[in-house]
C-alpha cells in the first residue's frame, strides 16, 4: 500500500468547498446583486421561474390525488434510497485496510485533478492541457462535455464520482461468501446504483444543464420539468416525440390485411408485389412482449416489406396486448396458437408446409412447438425454423437473470392487475439493463436540459409497451429463465404432450448478435447442441434489434459464418468468414435452397382479393390495443 500523502486534508477539503460556493455563486449570476426588476438575470425574472416550477409541481400532485398506484413506480425514490442501502450493506465498506487504501486514492486524486489548474501541492507538476481543457485520470462519455472540465469543482466531482464507482464495482466483483447467483445480482445492482447516481444525473451537479439553464433564462428548466411531470403521469419514460409516428400511417404500414383471428393473435397476410412467389410460405412470430413492428419500422427498415420484395409470400403474427381477459393465458396457449397459424396459412393457400421465424421468446416458443409438432406427428407442417436472437438453454442468458430469484418472482405478484402485468414495468427493466444509454441519458438531456425528444422510430417502437398475462409470465421465468427446465428431456409438457427438443428434425437456421446483452450469443448457440435434424448458424454483428434489422441496404455492420464442424461457439468464431453488411440475402439463399419453386401471387395470395373475406386491413387492431 503506498504511503499516505503528506497533505493537509482539511485544506484541500476547504479549497474544494470555496469552489463549490464560488461555482454556485457564478452560474446564478449572482441574484443577491441583481436588480429586483429587468431582464433575464434578475431577482424577479429567476424568481418567476422558481415559482411557475413550484406550481407545475404543484399542479401535478393535485391531479394525481386519488390515483395512488398499489405498486411502486419505477421512479419512486423510496425503491431507489432501498435499493442502494441493500447494495451498501453487501459491500465491504468497513473494511479497515479498504478505507485506509480508498482514503489514500482520494487525496491523491484531489491532488492530481486540482494541479491541472494551478491548485495545490501538485500544481507544480501539472500535465499541460490538451486541446480541450484540462487531463483527466478517467475518461467517460457522459463527462465529455469541455463544461465539466472547465471548472476545478465539476472536474474533481466527476473525477470522484468515477473513482468512487470504479472502487464499489471492484468491491462487488470481489466480495466473498456469496452465492454465485447473488454475486451476480450484487454486481448488476452496484452497477446500477452508480450509474443512477452519477452527477449528471441532477440539475445542481451537471454544469452542462445549468449552463443550457443560464442561456435560455431558465426556460429549460420549465421545459425539462414539462417533460417529467408527463412522464410521471403516463407511468414511462419518453424517448421519442409524442405523435411523431402513427401505427399504419408511417410505421407499421407494409400494406397487407388481417386474414385471421383470435382472442390471443390477428394474423396479417402481406400484399405481394412480385408476379411470382415462392410456394412455401413464411410465417413470422414476434415476441410478444413487443410490438410486431419491430420487423416493419419503415420503408427502409422493414424486413417485412424487403422479404416481400424477395418474391415471399410473408403472413404476421400481431398479439393482443394482455387484458382481463387473459387472466388465465399460459404458455400453453401460445404455442398452441403457433400450432394454429401454420396450419391456418396451410390451409389458405393450400399447401403442405409453411417456413417459420420466431424472434426472441417467440423462438423459444417456436422450439417448444416444434417438438410438440413432432410428438403429434405434423412436423412436417414445417418446412423450416428459424431463430432470431432465441434462447432455449438459459445457463447464460446474460443480465436477465438476476430478475428471476424467488424474491424477484413473487414480487411479480404485487404488480399484477386483473390478471396481468402492465408492461411499463417490463420496460423499465429492460430499460435498466442499459441504463445509460435507455434510462439516464434521456433524464440529462430531456428533463435536465429541456431538449425536445427525437422523431426516431426504432425508440417510439422501444416505448411501445405490451402488458403480459402474469400467470404465463411467472411460469415463463420460473420453468424456463430459474430452473431451465426447457433442455431436459419430457421435464415440460404443452398441449398434452411432453416437450423433447432433440425430437426436432426440422431444418433450422439459428441468428445470433455478437453484442446481445438480452440473449447473448453464447446462450442462442446451445440451440445447436439439442436438435436432430440439419441446422445453420450465423453471427451478426450488434445486438439484439440492430444485429437482426439490418437492411441491405443501409451496408452497416457484417456477419459470420462457418460451414466446418464447431461443437463450440468459440470453435466457431475461431474458423469462421467475416463477411461485411446484412445477413438478410445469406438467410434468403438459405431459404430458398430449402424449396426454390415458386407459384403465381394470384388468388388467395394475393389478401382482399375476389371471394376473399378478410377481417381488417394491416396492421389491424390488436397492435392498437393499449
Amino acid at each position: 500500500m503506498p504511503d499516505q500523502p503528506d497533505v493537509d486534508p482539511g485544506s484541500l477539503i476547504g479549497e474544494f468547498a470555496k469552489m463549490q460556493s464560488e461555482v454556485f455563486q457564478s452560474l446564478f449570476g449572482q441574484l443577491s446583486a441583481a436588480p429586483q426588476t429587468g431582464g433575464e438575470g434578475s431577482q424577479a425574472h429567476w424568481a418567476g421561474i422558481a415559482r411557475k416550477l413550484q406550481g407545475m409541481w404543484l399542479d401535478y400532485q393535485a391531479s394525481q390525488l386519488g390515483q395512488q398506484r398499489a405498486v411502486p413506480h419505477y421512479s419512486d425514490p423510496v425503491k431507489w434510497i432501498a435499493t442502494a442501502e441493500e447494495v451498501l450493506r453487501a459491500l465491504p465498506l468497513s473494511d479497515p485496510e479498504h478505507q485506509k487504501q480508498l482514503w489514500s486514492d482520494g487525496l491523491d486524486l484531489f491532488q492530481t485533478v486540482l494541479g491541472q489548474y494551478g491548485i495545490g501541492p501538485k500544481a507544480d507538476e501539472a500535465a499541460a492541457a490538451g486541446d480541450d481543457g484540462p487531463r483527466m485520470p478517467r475518461r467517460d462519455r457522459r463527462f465529455a462535455d469541455p463544461l465539466w472540465r472547465a471548472n476545478p469543482f465539476f472536474a474533481l466531482l466527476h473525477q470522484t464520482y468515477l473513482m468512487l464507482s470504479d472502487e464499489l464495482i471492484a468491491m462487488a466483483d470481489k466480495a466473498e461468501g456469496i452465492e454465485p447467483e447473488r454475486k451476480g445480482q450484487l454486481r448488476f445492482a452496484t452497477r446500477a446504483l452508480v450509474d443512477a447516481f452519477s452527477p449528471a444525473n441532477f440539475a445542481l451537479t451537471n454544469p452542462v444543464a445549468l449552463e443550457r439553464a443560464r442561456e435560455t433564462g431558465g426556460q429549460s428548466m420549465v421545459d425539462g420539468m414539462d417533460h417529467l411531470l408527463k412522464d410521471l403521469a403516463r407511468g414511462q419514460i419518453s424517448h421519442t416525440a409524442p405523435g411523431a409516428f402513427e401505427i399504419g400511417v408511417n410505421i407499421a404500414e407494409t400494406p397487407g390485411k388481417v386474414v385471421y383471428e383470435t382472442p390471443l393473435f390477428q394474423l396479417i397476410q402481406y400484399t405481394p408485389v412480385t408476379d411470382k412467389v415462392l410456394k412455401t410460405p413464411l410465417v413470422i412470430f414476434p415476441p410478444w412482449i413487443n410490438r410486431f413492428y419491430i420487423l416493419d419500422l419503415n420503408a427502409k427498415k422493414s424486413f417485412v416489406r424487403w422479404a416481400v420484395a424477395q418474391g415471399i409470400s410473408v403472413f404476421m403474427v400481431s398479439w393482443k396486448s394482455a387484458d382481463a381477459s387473459m387472466a388465465d393465458v399460459t404458455w400453453d396457449d401460445y404455442i398452441a396458437a403457433q400450432i394454429e397459424a401454420i396450419e391456418h396459412v396451410c390451409k389458405r393457400l393450400k399447401v403442405p408446409s409453411v417456413h417459420t421465424i420466431g424472434y426472441c421468446v417467440a423462438g423459444t416458443t417456436l422450439a417448444a412447438t416444434l417438438a410438440v409438432m413432432a410428438r403429434k406427428k405434423i412436423a412436417d407442417k414445417v418446412a423450416s425454423a428459424t431463430f432470431f436472437t432465441a434462447q432455449v438453454d438459459f445457463e447464460d442468458a446474460g443480465d436477465l437473470l438476476h430478475f428471476v430469484d424467488d424474491s424477484q418472482i413473487g414480487m411479480l405478484g404485487a404488480l399484477v392487475t386483473d390478471g396481468y402485468i402492465d408492461g411499463r414495468y417490463l420496460s423499465a427493466t429492460f430499460n435498466l439493463l442499459r441504463g445509460n444509454e435507455l434510462l439516464w441519458n434521456y433524464v440529462e438531456n430531456h428533463y435536465l436540459k429541456g431538449e425536445d425528444y427525437p422523431a426516431f422510430d426504432l425508440l417510439h417502437w422501444n416505448g411501445d409497451y405490451t402488458n403480459l398475462p402474469a400467470k404465463w409470465h411467472r411460469e415463463y421465468l420460473r420453468e424456463l429463465y430459474r430452473d431451465n427446465r426447457l433442455i431436459v428431456p419430457d421435464a415440460l409438457s404443452a398441449c398434452g404432450e411432453p416437450i423433447d427438443l432433440r425430437r426436432i428434425e426440422t431444418p433450422c437456421f439459428i441468428q445470433a448478435g455478437r453484442e446481445d446483452h438480452i440473449a447473448p450469443a453464447r446462450s442462442v448457440w446451445k440451440l445447436t447442441r439439442h436438435l436432430s435434424g440439419p441446422w445453420t448458424f450465423l453471427l451478426a454483428g450488434s445486438g439484439h434489434i440492430a444485429g437482426v434489422v439490418n437492411p441491405p441496404e443501409a451496408n452497416k455492420y457484417q456477419y459470420w459464418t462457418n460451414d466446418g464442424p464447431a461443437d463450440t461457439l468459440d470453435t466457431f468464431v475461431a474458423g469462421a468468414s467475416e463477411h461485411p453488411g446484412s445477413w438478410w440475402l445469406y438467410w434468403k439463399d438459405w431459404l430458398v435452397s430449402r424449396d426454390p419453386q415458386q407459384v403465381a401471387a394470384s388468388s388467395k395470395r394475393r389478401p382482399g382479393g375476389k371471394n376473399d373475406t378478410i377481417i381488417e386491413d394491416a396492421p389491424g387492431r390488436y397492435v392498437r390495443t393499449r
